[in-house]
């Protein structure tokens, strides 16, 4: 008899990347070898954008060169900006996203030409474009007009200045940096292999990005976080938090943050993240929502010990929901600034896909599906069918 299991290709080797390792037994994550504490701790996204794209460190002046070219390719095409005016205002953040990447293609002197020099132009034109269609359209949302960019802040900055309409401070543009960083790569998840096969297909970088967006769209990938801040927001009272716990786990009912699919210890992000997320939010009104998320972990991990003899550990997700929370950002918006960040990677994974280190050879991915439906049927004519 012909299995009916469906095993999502969990633990099939698909293809070789040298772009991130995920260590799940060892809690490690590593960018081109470079240890993901070290980059959160000394680099910068703009840094990280270029390692993932090139394999190495850029030296200062390169740096330079780079920063200022993610910067000159923020403005968005007017256009594009007409086409976002005239959206209705419930359109979701990731489909306003994804429509806008694609048409982004439309505005490329590139877009015809697929060397590397190209593909490496359309990587830092949909890095850089991204954060602007995010805050234009969070603004629009909200009947105000959209702010230009400005090319003397990092990417972080500049994102949570046209957010505000003014510069935020160097704390808060730290630690949005630092997330981005954590958020930028994270090996063979689900929406970085769809940009792999589309790129296999010989598609454009702008089509496997399009397609990247619409995989993390998906409330198991990229909308966790946002269901996270809106658990919190469900529970508001700290001391309820247990009680909201044990409910889910009366009932069977994930608690979303806490868990993950590959680390089987602390996801390493979250550990980076738990004591920024308090920094954050300390002496502040927002503080509640850093004490209501650690008493969510507590009380999941908790009864999870109880009733399944083992432990679960909270993920990345869980404490980008009340940083982000804290930074102004709507829930609904948290995918569309995980895509953001999760472009850098992308983008590394479609020039990978495309020109993969000799002597790798690229390939068209077409994997084999066990067809377990009905054979050998016989067509009755529509005049005969009752």
């Amino acid at each position: 008899m012909v299995g009916t299991e469906n095993t999502g290709l969990r633990g099939i080797k698909a293809a070789t990347s040298r772009i991130s390792l995920v260590d799940g037994e060892a809690g490690r994550l590593l960018y081109r070898g470079y240890a993901i504490e070290d980059l959160a701790r000394w680099s910068t996204f703009e840094e990280v954008c270029y390692l993932l794209m090139h394999g190495q460190l850029p030296t200062a002046k390169r740096l330079r060169a780079f920063s200022q070219e993610l910067a000159s390719n923020r403005a968005l095409p007017p256009g594009l900006l007409d086409a976002m005016r005239a959206q209705p205002l419930n359109t979701s953040p990731m489909a306003m996203l994804s429509a806008m990447v694609a048409l982004l293609s439309g505005t490329c002197p590139d877009y015809d030409c697929d060397s590397r020099e190209a593909n490496e132009r359309k990587a830092v034109r949909i890095i850089a474009v991204m954060p602007t269609v995010v805050a234009a359209w969070k603004r629009l949302r909200s009947g105000q007009e959209p702010i230009a960019p400005d090319p003397d802040l990092s990417h972080a900055a500049n994102f949570l200045h046209m957010i505000w309409g003014e510069e935020q401070s160097e704390t808060m543009n730290h630690f949005l940096d630092v997330a981005l960083i954590l958020q930028a790569d994270h090996g063979f998840n689900a929406s970085t292999f769809t940009t792999r096969v589309v790129a296999s297909t010989r598609a454009s970088m702008y089509s496997a990005v399009t397609a990247g967006i619409g995989a993390l769209s998906g409330p198991l990938h990229g909308g966790a976080n946002a269901q996270v801040m809106k658990n919190l927001i469900d529970v508001n009272d700290p001391d309820s938090v247990e009680e909201w716990v044990a409910e889910q786990f009366k009932h069977g009912r994930r608690v979303s943050g806490m868990g993950h699919a590959v680390y089987k210890t602390i996801d390493p992000r979250a550990a980076i993240l738990q004591g920024m997320a308090q920094m954050i939010m300390d002496d502040r009104p927002e503080f509640r929502w850093y004490e209501m998320t650690e008493r969510m972990v507590l009380a999941t991990q908790e009864h999870f010990r109880s009733a399944k003899g083992r432990e679960i550990y909270p993920n990345i997700d869980m404490y980008t929901a009340s940083m982000y929370h804290a930074m102004g950002i709507e829930p609904d918006f948290y995918p569309a600034v995980f895509a953001m960040a999760r472009a850098a990677g992308w983008t590394a994974h479609v020039l990978e896909e495309k020109f993969p280190p000799s002597p790798v050879k690229p390939v068209l991915y077409r994997p084999v599906c066990t067809y377990v439906g009905a054979t050998d049927r016989e067509y009755v004519p529509l005049e005969k069918r009752h």
